[in-house]
């Protein structure tokens, strides 16, 4: 299934010279209440990775139906973004460092339990990177 992400992805990853990308997975978490945040492992570049943010995808597999409500966040250090669905792109950590780690953020609002748990089994992240001051579009 990574490869064929990557695959789907290629075309984003072929930026200017000195740009380039960095993936990361790990395993998801299990939610059983209302109102309690969840987050992931953090998710880190590799070592000698310098620049900034461009492009984000993201790709989240549940092992139960996700429950009416789930509110689910991709987060570098100072901000967040709510994802509209368990894959996409966003531009919307464009500008921070790309050596930042990102965690996956999830929540059910409310109070009390609910059935079934939610589990995640995987989440990954491709970040695709600039040099800083260059404006990638």
């Amino acid at each position: 299934m990574r490869v064929l992400l990557l695959l789907l992805l290629s075309p984003l990853l072929a930026c200017a010279e000195g740009s380039g990308a960095w993936q990361a997975s790990g395993i998801g978490a299990t939610l059983s209440q209302r109102g309690v945040v969840v987050n992931s492992a953090a998710l880190h570049a590799p070592a000698g990775v310098n620049g900034m943010m461009t492009l984000i995808a993201w790709r989240y597999q549940t092992m139960t139906p996700e429950p009416a409500g789930l509110k689910v966040k991709l987060c570098a250090p100072g901000r967040c973004v709510v994802l509209d669905g368990p894959s996409g792109t966003t531009r919307e950590l464009a500008g921070i460092s790309a050596s930042q780690p990102l965690i996956f953020v999830w929540e059910v609002p409310g109070r009390g339990r609910f059935y079934p748990l939610l589990r995640v089994s995987s989440n990954q992240v491709i970040v695709n990177y600039a040099p800083w001051g260059r404006n990638h579009r």
